[in-house]
């Protein structure tokens, strides 16, 4: 079984702590690097019912994608709740792991993985990240569709596709619109807007969109209308799980490590209920 460290040195080579951004809280919050490695759990989020399934599953290491302290804290007790999980991974020998905006510009990386659910063929960043000669890393993706839908048709692949929440998927746009191209970006994506007019597509799938950031893009675009689909943030980003899964696999069966490794299906998305308005448009 290979040590903590060693692991860590290979998710390291996957999202390199540096490509996240300054704001950001990323790497190893929790764990022994000499503690052994047999049993990996990959999540979105770092809360307590992921660490109750962790300690279930007798996992080892826990990786997510979300940080467990983004800001600063002066106290890791028992009596918070994110000092319980600190709390409950200590005593029962999990450590964990985090890979944040250092995954979103990952080649391949978040949208990458969104892309991949959706069943769209990724043509490049949304976001170049100058830093790559190759033009392969950066922030969302831009892609092309195996062929035309409608606004309305895509909105049912993409309800059907993403993991299912309270939240759904909403749309902004003509319902018979045509869609070719479409930009993603797992997580929250209203920043972004100025960036997705620039690429000239159809449409843009991402998550946590406000209502004044949509709406002026959406009256600002008046003569270029492009679809906008907001789905469940929770949901945006759980397919990247599955996407590093598979690669931290790779990386096992070439090192002869015999890791075995989980991608949690529990949904920790906060809202629990979606209640229509009667004879809301749809």
């Amino acid at each position: 079984m290979p040590r903590l460290s060693e692991v860590i040195a290979a998710l390291e080579k996957l999202w390199p702590a540096e490509r996240a951004e300054a704001w950001d809280a990323v790497g190893t919050v929790v764990g022994d690097p000499d503690q052994k490695i047999a049993r990996v759990l990959f999540a979105v989020d770092p809360v307590q019912k992921i660490v109750d399934e962790a300690v279930k599953l007798d996992a080892d290491l826990l990786v997510t994608h979300h940080p467990l302290y983004l800001r600063g804290t002066t106290t890791v007790a028992a009596s918070t709740f994110k000092g319980r999980v600190v709390h409950d991974l200590i005593k029962n020998d999990i450590a964990l792991h985090v890979a944040h905006t250092n995954a979103d510009t990952a080649d391949p990386g978040v949208s990458d993985a969104l892309a991949g659910a959706l069943d769209l063929r990724v043509v490049r960043p949304l976001v170049p990240d100058v830093s790559d000669p190759e033009g392969r890393r950066g922030l969302g993706r831009v892609c092309e569709l195996d062929h035309p839908l409608t606004v309305r048709e895509f909105a049912a692949r993409a309800a059907e596709r993403l993991p299912a929440t309270a939240q759904g998927l909403r749309v902004a746009g003509d319902p018979e619109a045509v869609v070719r191209t479409v930009a993603v970006s797992g997580g929250s994506g209203d920043s972004l807007f100025d960036h997705v007019r620039a690429a000239g597509v159809d449409a843009f799938l991402t998550a946590d969109l406000r209502h004044h950031p949509a709406s002026e893009f959406m009256a600002a675009g008046a003569h270029r209308p492009l679809a906008l689909f907001d789905a469940a943030h929770w949901a945006t980003e759980w397919p990247w799980c599955e996407l590093a899964a598979a690669q931290l696999d790779e990386i096992s069966d070439r090192n002869g490590w015999g890791l075995r490794v989980h991608v949690s299906t529990t949904v920790t998305d906060p809202w629990t209920l979606h209640s229509p308005s009667p004879g809301a448009p749809n």
